[in-house]
């Protein structure tokens, strides 16, 4: 007999604090960096100072002579890597290099920054300075940084996203749909290139015995880190293991695997010695990849009554030469409204940069800002209150005519708007002033992908005849509170106080789990948690009902509940069992078994997108060209809330992280050097505590019985989308002036300023 019963739920879904807090405002948690085996040396990347060429010489005389320096590491020096990156599998499961090429193989230069030369060093000073002492000759070539440079030689993208997802998408006549709309829309935008800015810069630890690696290393998806050193090395999976406790920020940065993680292997071996590699604050603008500039072009057609009849979006961004990669920026656009003609394009431009990588709210971010923008004109076109004309075109299926594994749409939007106080606003702009400042009020929809393209998830759940319990799964605790939402899982699952459940992660070691990325942290770990804690619980139930000796001998397994790790029966009242007590009786030292989950296909007959909606209010002062937010409010359906207080936590973050996009966060090449403008937190802007406003999140409950057993949707992506885009609503609110640039910049909305005229 097998139960079928649930346990009784006692911790997910409650605002359980932090497990791992503790150990961080102690300092008891290790980053990677703050690891140090005995006899650790310290690494330097020498990066090009040229955008495109090749390297004639590399003059390391006083380098090789500076203090404690042990090795000075060239092209010449390093073998050729076993298996070409863009030969790798580049599912996030499996190999995910960050790129399709590996530096250091030849003379040639492709991009700003790239590894030429490595410094190995007793301390991480004289590495640094013996770096500096380097010197480098190249042979100059013309060089492609930017879409104004490039745009003649742009081209229709295939495949892009890491081969994730199609470069085209159509249905419908689309220019028939605008031929006939009343009124169109039909805008460009210009975006700058973000840069990810972790708090934790990416870091290495790389030691050898005999042929085997140990690495601990700053990433999100520890199994890939495996996966791609391995084969690049030659070496056999099982001979790598990669340690991961704790990582400070990734946001994309650190979820694909960069060449200096491999470099860092490929130094420490000769040398002899473990290689600790901690990259500077520059290099971080150059080795992990970015956010690429973006021009999108949008045309919305519809009915005087605002429905929409038509939409074209257009992308034009800026790759490597070796990859065909680009956000997705079509990928809700293409499903958010009821609309039976849509096209939606994405063209690359090939050029001398790394190639870019996911990003906080990869490809929505910016998708949606378009739209919404978009979506805020035709409002006004057709007379309707913003808010009015998202409710009038939600979708009800996708555009397959499938079901939505849960919606939530329009209660996100009443709901925000009820919270945000939207009702009564006068629509006209420039008619709130508040002394210098005007003040204006925007909104937004919110909505984000599932990612279901990871391989079976698993998980390992264990018992002790003491009653405590231990689930472990490969994951790391990136940031969100993944080990504290784990335990509660777990603890739920196995029937066992919170207290009794510790949660073991950040290891190769354990069972399989992929790097988290696109807001599948949540469902992916929980579900392969959830899988293996109620595997283990079902066993025990069995032991218990076959056991003459168990108070519980003989009844019904689907009868039997557990709690606090105390088994009781609906069929035998007052008779109760323990765990601890069962597996003394049968001399267990312990019980355990694994749980995999597998997600749902690609191809799943249902929509899978995230809602949510965003509220902004900002004043502007016209003279000086100030924006200032002074209110953000969401309002979320991500499924089943786990942990409200870690998910608010995030949504907040999200919010925040999205106002940056729409105010601060920017930056651009030099046409003249190909090299970045920005390259350190003086230059390149992120908000800080006084540039935060008011935030309110709220959650729509939704079931969603498609995702996966938890119901689970996430969280870590969708707070940032639409933020932008209500901020640029509300500027345009507050001044009448329309920007259609991020980010928004003083002179973009200083006066003279026409307010827009109504037609």
């Amino acid at each position: 007999m097998t139960s079928t019963a649930n346990p009784v739920t006692t911790a997910v879904g409650t605002p359980v604090t932090r497990v791992d807090g503790p150990a961080k405002v102690t300092g008891a948690a290790l980053y990677s960096a703050e690891i140090t085996p005995p006899g650790t040396a310290h690494l330097a990347i020498v990066g090009a100072t040229v955008a495109a060429g090749r390297v004639t010489t590399i003059d390391a005389g006083a380098a090789r002579t500076a203090e404690g320096v042990l090795a000075v590491l060239t092209h010449e020096d390093l073998p050729a890597v076993a298996s070409p990156p863009h030969l790798l599998p580049s599912l996030l499961g499996a190999a995910a290099p960050g790129e399709s090429f590996f530096p250091m193989q030849d003379t040639s230069v492709h991009y700003a920054g790239q590894p030429v030369a490595l410094v190995v060093a007793e301390s991480y000073e004289q590495a640094q300075y013996a770096a500096s002492l380097v010197r480098v000759a190249y042979d100059v070539a013309p060089a492609v940084t930017t879409i104004e440079q490039g745009r003649a030689q742009a081209y229709d993208a295939d495949r892009l996203f890491a081969g994730l997802m199609p470069g085209r998408e159509e249905r419908g006549d689309v220019e028939g749909g605008l031929a006939r709309a009343d009124p169109r829309v039909d805008v460009s935008y210009r975006m700058a290139a973000n840069h990810h800015n972790a708090l934790e810069a990416p870091s290495t630890v790389a030691v050898w015995n005999g042929g085997e690696l140990t690495l601990y290393e700053s990433t999100m998806g520890v199994r890939a880190t495996q996966q791609t050193v391995a084969q690049l090395l030659g070496l056999p999976v099982s001979h790598v293991r990669v340690i991961t406790h704790f990582v400070g920020g990734g946001f994309g940065s650190k979820a694909m695997v960069w060449p200096h993680t491999t470099l860092t292997a490929m130094a420490a071996r000769i040398v002899g010695r473990p290689v600790k590699l901690m990259l500077t604050r520059p290099q971080m603008f150059t080795s992990t990849g970015h956010r690429e500039e973006q021009e999108q072009t949008i045309a919305l057609g519809a009915t005087r009554d605002g429905r929409l009849t038509a939409i074209r979006h257009e992308k034009l961004s800026v790759t490597s030469l070796f990859d065909d990669w680009a956000e997705p920026a079509t990928g809700v656009s293409s499903q958010l409204y009821a609309c039976d003609a849509y096209l939606g394009v994405h063209r690359l431009i090939k050029g001398n940069t790394m190639t870019p990588t996911f990003t906080r709210g990869p490809g929505e971010t910016l998708g949606m800002f378009t739209l919404e923008t978009a979506m805020d004109e035709l409002a006004r076109r057709v007379d309707l209150d913003p808010l009015d004309l998202r409710l009038r075109n939600v979708a009800r299926t996708d555009p397959r005519g499938n079901p939505w594994s849960s919606g939530g749409l329009e209660e996100c939007l009443r709901l925000g708007a009820e919270r945000f106080g939207w009702a009564g606003r006068d629509p006209a702009p420039r008619t709130r002033p508040d002394g210098d400042w005007l003040i204006g009020t925007g909104m937004a929809v919110a909505a984000y992908p599932m990612a279901f393209f990871m391989p079976p998830q698993r998980a390992r759940a264990r018992i002790f005849a003491d009653g405590s319990a231990t689930v472990a799964t490969s994951t790391q605790e990136f940031g969100t509170g993944v080990l504290t939402m784990a335990t509660q899982v777990g603890a739920d699952a196995l029937g066992v106080a919170l207290s009794d459940i510790e949660f073991q992660a950040g290891d190769t070691d354990l069972p399989n789990s992929t790097a988290a990325v696109g807001s599948a942290g949540a469902g992916m770990v929980g579900s392969a948690v959830h899988e293996a804690g109620t595997a283990l619980r079902r066993q025990l139930v069995d032991l218990a009902v076959g056991d003459p000796g168990s108070p519980l001998h003989g009844v019904d397994p689907a009868s039997v509940t557990v709690s606090a790790g105390r088994l009781t029966s609906s069929d035998r009242a007052g008779a109760a069992d323990t765990y601890r007590e069962l597996l003394g009786r049968n001399h267990m030292s312990d019980a355990e078994a694994t749980g995999t989950w597998r997600p749902p296909p690609l191809d799943t007959p249902h929509g899978l997108l995230t809602f949510g909606a965003q509220f902004a209010e900002v004043a502007v002062d016209p003279e000086l060209g100030l924006v200032r937010v002074r209110r953000l409010s969401g309002a979320f359906a991500p499924g089943r809330v786990l942990n409200p207080l870690l998910a608010r936590s995030q949504l907040m973050g999200g919010m925040l992280w999205g106002m940056s996009q729409a105010l601060l966060e920017g930056n651009h090449a030099d046409p003249r050097t190909g090299r970045w403008a920005e390259t350190n937190l003086a230059e390149y802007l992120v908000p800080v505590n006084a540039d935060a406003p008011d935030v309110t999140v709220d959650f729509v409950e939704v079931r969603d019985d498609v995702v996966g057993p938890l119901g689970a949707k996430g969280v870590g992506e969708i707070g940032q989308v639409g933020v932008a885009a209500a901020i640029a609503n509300a500027v345009f609110h507050a001044t009448g002036r329309r920007v259609r640039s991020l980010p928004i910049t003083p002179e973009t909305v200083m006066d003279p300023v026409p307010v827009e005229v109504r037609t």
